[in-house]
């Protein structure tokens, strides 16, 4: 990004070891930092005033926290277990808020920490009971004396760090790295930058590691934040661009066809959400430019039957409608439920189909080959009007006669790749429909989803009922933990059924640390957490995630002994996960011991009930849909979130959150404002790293709109950036170099 070639000039791209020696270079290699640029884009984290306190109260379990804290005690005892002492040490902040700390081997320190004394401290948060209390710990930290013999700096720069490579380090290792670089190249266009009264990017990025002032530091950051959502804008525009290069196949609506037969029997009434956003798809269908629509409704919203009657509008004009679910649980359950809804007009092909039918074939990567070679058949000749599938369906083996339109249920469990994968094919781009049961809030629709047209089915179908939400805070009060299980008895013996979400599968040598990786782990949250016990002189651990098959033979031999119970998990071979869903939905279980999978799509209103174990590591969105599989029929449903994490925590403000309220757009904004920075768009768009790191979905909505607009308009200009090479540059740097490459390619 530099002007100038000089081959001994230190510009963002150059390796490490030449800024700052290769033994700091291999200290930063190991937070995957190797050129100058990955550096000085690794920015602080926050910043504390020489003199001040940090705030231990805004430390989170499970961080790797660096705090500038004062001694207040400390005492010394005899290991139990082992030859050595301990040393426990008490920090206070400001506020006389305190955070405790173990140190082994002790009489190595003497002299070096003392009462009264402030240094800087780093290490893992985790937690012991003290009695009946949960009190936050560092245990072995690393420290050092407050004056670091770098000079009296206004502020302390605080890092993200890890285990062995301290705050400090890094911020001696970006000083170094600063001290030899030379000004960057700025892509921003100078017109937008005196617009938006923004720095340069080379004042902005040494500012932010070295402030003099904290208008230095709110400017710097302004400016950085700024780059982030340019980019991620123009990589929209970009992709929408792309998207309307090949128009799409008209598909207006047909009276007469499938679609007025199935309304003519539909046994209820469309809500005015289902009957507005039906006619905003409607008509995009009829048009050759290519729709790329968003369908976001709560759990139960009724996204379903919209998506239905679009495919019917498609398969009316002749052509076909693929559905892409992200597991095959879900593809199986929406191509039973599209075959029930559908009745005599989706059984094509079959003896009492009705005149002018279609067929619903289903396509999942573990079919027989038998059934993969007539599924495949009905999806090429084009008997099969709908087809439903998981990834499967993106395979380069399956083709379309004529596809028209691709509907993706469950939007974040797919990357823009896998979304896109099917739309490529055919001279002819097919219409695109997105589900979400996920509610979105505004910034995250403008910068995950900027590329599509946004519909919101914001009213529940009627005969929905009433889901109560009860926090168990099993680490506090274990008796509670009875009650539940006591709770659940309850239920089936009211003639109905439960489920018990576990986080993990199971089956492994799990302990807590390394094991190997369940597909449906993916959204747990802080799993492996340390949490050191007062009296353990061994670092134990926390407890292993509980996993399904732990969990099904203690209940079935204890509390819920003479129950009938089901394990349902996605390592389980797919037609015995069938099996066991069918035997649940005809009440040949009582209770369902299940991950993750779940989630979405499971549809049985006679289940009332559902306990989710380690409620405290799913996301907040999760724990929503989770439980939207309860309250389905005409019972009130109860929903139990079961957790050790003590009161005060994220975790449990979480937790507290879901059971304030059943408003699935409501808990999206509170996820969005508990969550860390980055989360959302840094997983939500690819699954890879992106270049987000200060971009704040909450706070920075004023930014993202006026980027949205600056990109729109500099497009117009400048299609494709093909003038500005440092805005293509931004916008890999921001979206990552793969998404980059598939935004060219798309």
């Amino acid at each position: 990004m530099s002007a100038r070639k000089d081959p001994d000039e230190i510009d963002l791209d150059s390796p490490l070891e030449r800024a700052i020696g290769g033994a700091s270079a291999k200290l930063m290699a190991k937070m995957d930092l190797h050129t100058v640029g990955d550096l000085v884009r690794h920015y602080p984290r926050r910043y504390v005033a020489r003199g001040s306190l940090t705030d231990i109260a805004g430390l989170e379990i499970g961080e790797q926290a660096t705090l500038v804290a004062r001694i207040d005690k400390v005492s010394t005892r005899q290991m139990r277990t082992r030859r050595g002492s301990l040393m426990n040490v008490t920090l206070v902040d400001s506020k006389g808020r305190t955070l405790d700390c173990t140190f082994f081997n002790a009489h190595k320190l003497k002299g070096m920490i003392e009462v009264g004394k402030t240094m800087i401290f780093s290490g893992k948060v985790g937690t012991y009971r003290k009695g009946n209390e949960v009190v936050l710990q560092l245990t072995h930290p690393e420290f050092e004396p407050l004056d670091d013999g770098d000079g009296i700096r206004p502020f302390i720069s605080v890092y993200p760090a890890k285990k062995g490579v301290d705050s400090w380090k890094i911020a001696r290792c970006a000083r170094g790295a600063l001290d030899v670089l030379d000004d960057p190249t700025d892509p921003l266009p100078e017109e937008i930058r005196r617009a938006e009264r923004l720095p340069e990017l080379g004042r902005a990025l040494r500012r932010i590691h070295v402030p003099e002032t904290e208008a230095d530091y709110h400017a710097a950051r302004a400016r950085l934040v700024w780059d982030e959502a340019f980019g991620v804008q123009l990589a929209l525009a970009l992709r929408r661009e792309k998207a309307l290069e090949r128009p799409a196949a008209a598909s207006p609506h047909r009276p007469g066809g499938l679609l007025d037969a199935f309304d003519a029997v539909l046994p209820f009434p469309l809500t005015n959400g289902q009957k507005s956003v039906g006619a905003e798809i409607a008509e995009d269908l009829a048009h050759e430019l290519p729709m790329n629509r968003l369908v976001q409704g709560d759990v139960g919203a009724g996204k379903t039957i919209v998506a239905l009657r679009a495919m019917l509008q498609v398969v009316d004009s002749g052509r076909q409608a693929a559905m892409l679910a992200p597991t095959e649980v879900l593809a199986s359950q929406h191509a039973r439920s599209l075959r029930a809804m559908l009745g005599p007009i989706g059984r094509g092909g079959e003896l009492d189909a009705a005149e002018n039918s279609t067929k619903i074939t289903l396509l999942t990567g573990s079919m027989t080959t038998a059934e993969k070679r007539q599924a495949l058949l009905d999806t090429q000749s084009g008997e099969a009007g709908i087809v439903v599938g998981t990834h499967a369906l993106i395979q380069d083996t399956v083709g379309f006669a004529d596809l028209g339109l691709v509907v993706v249920d469950e939007q974040h469990r797919f990357g823009v790749e896998q979304r896109d994968a099917l739309r490529g094919r055919g001279e002819r781009t097919p219409h695109l429909l997105v589900m979400t049961a996920t509610p979105i809030p505004r910034t995250v629709a403008m910068t995950v989803y900027g590329d599509l047209e946004i519909s919101a089915l914001t009213e529940l179908p009627k005969g929905r009922s009433p889901i109560a939400t009860t926090v168990v805070p099993a680490g506090e009060k274990p008796a509670w933990l009875a009650r539940v299980w006591a709770r659940v008895r309850e239920e089936v013996a009211a003639g109905h059924q439960v489920y018990i979400v576990c986080p993990r599968v199971g089956g492994d040598t799990a302990t807590g640390k390394k094991r190997a990786a369940d597909p449906e782990d993916a959204d747990l949250i802080d799993a492996d957490d340390p949490d050191i016990g007062a009296d353990s002189d061994d670092g134990s651990t926390r407890r292993p995630p509980l996993a399904v098959l732990d969990v099904a033979p203690g209940l079935s031999e204890g509390p819920l002994a003479g129950l009938r119970i089901g394990i349902l998990h996605g390592k389980l071979p797919p037609e015995e996960k069938d099996a066991v869903m069918r035997a649940f939905e005809r009440h040949e279980l009582d209770v369902l011991v299940a991950t993750t999978v779940i989630e979405v799509g499971v549809d049985v209103p006679n289940s009332t009930g559902i306990v989710i174990l380690d409620a405290d590591r799913f996301g907040l969105s999760q724990l929503h849909q989770l439980r939207g599989r309860v309250g389905r029929g005409s019972a009130p449903g109860v929903c139990l979130l079961v957790t050790d994490m003590p009161a005060g925590t994220t975790a449990r403000e979480r937790l507290d959150a879901i059971a304030g309220t059943t408003d699935g757009f409501e808990l999206a904004r509170l996820d969005l404002e508990l969550r860390r920075e980055g989360d959302v768009v840094g997983t939500t768009q690819s699954g890879r790293r992106s270049g987000l790191r200060l971009l704040s979905l909450v706070r920075h909505e004023k930014v993202i709109v006026s980027a949205r607009d600056y990109a729109g308009k500099l497009l117009i200009e400048d299609p494709g950036l093909e003038r500005h090479p440092g805005l293509r540059a931004l916008v890999e740097e921001t979206v990552g170099e793969d998404q980059a490459e598939y935004l060219a390619k798309a």
